[in-house]
C-alpha cells in the first residue's frame, strides 16, 4: 500500500505575531499541561505546585488544564499590557501552546487550516515549515528534552 502524502507536503508558512488569538475565547477550550510542565510553571511563578494547581489549574478526568478567565474564556496567563496581549508564562508554556498551529485538527485539510487562519494572522505568512518539521511538531511531547526536537 503506498504511503499517503499529506496535503501539506510542500510545507506551510507560519510566523507567530504574538496577537494572543490562539489563547483567547470566545469559546471555552482546554490548555492541557503535563505533570512536568506544571512543575516548570510553578517554578517559573515561584509558587508551590499545589498552590499553582489550586489557583490556576483544574482536573478533567485524568488530565489537567489551565483555567480560563470566566467571561472572556482567555487563558488565565494571557494578560493585556500596553494594549497588547502577552503570555505571562511564555518561556514555560505547555507543549500544546508550543505546537500551535500544527495541531492535528488544523492539519486535517486545507479547509481546516484556512479556517484556523481566519483568527490567526501568523498562519500562511512568514517562515516555511517543511512537512518533516510539521510532522515532528505534531509528534512532540516533551519540549524540554532534546529527544522531542
Amino acid at each position: 500500500m503506498p504511503l499517503k502524502i499529506p496535503w501539506y507536503a510542500a510545507g506551510l508558512h507560519f510566523e507567530c505575531t504574538g496577537c494572543g488569538n490562539c489563547c483567547s475565547g470566545p469559546e471555552e477550550g482546554f490548555i492541557w499541561a503535563t505533570h512536568t510542565e506544571i512543575e516548570f510553571i510553578a517554578e517559573f511563578l515561584k509558587l508551590p505546585a499545589d498552590e499553582l494547581r489550586r489557583q490556576y489549574l483544574r482536573r478533567i478526568g485524568s488530565r489537567t488544564t489551565i483555567i480560563e478567565e470566566p467571561c472572556s474564556k482567555d487563558c488565565i496567563f494571557l494578560k493585556t499590557e500596553n494594549h497588547e496581549k502577552r503570555c505571562t508564562i511564555y518561556s514555560v508554556r505547555p507543549n500544546q501552546c508550543r505546537t500551535w498551529p500544527f495541531w492535528a485538527s488544523n492539519l486535517e485539510s486545507p479547509h481546516t487550516w484556512n479556517k484556523a487562519a481566519q483568527s490567526c494572522p501568523g498562519m500562511n505568512r512568514g517562515r516555511l515549515f517543511s512537512m518533516n518539521e510539521i510532522d515532528a511538531l505534531k509528534k512532540q511531547k516533551a519540549w524540554w528534552t532534546d529527544e522531542s526536537k
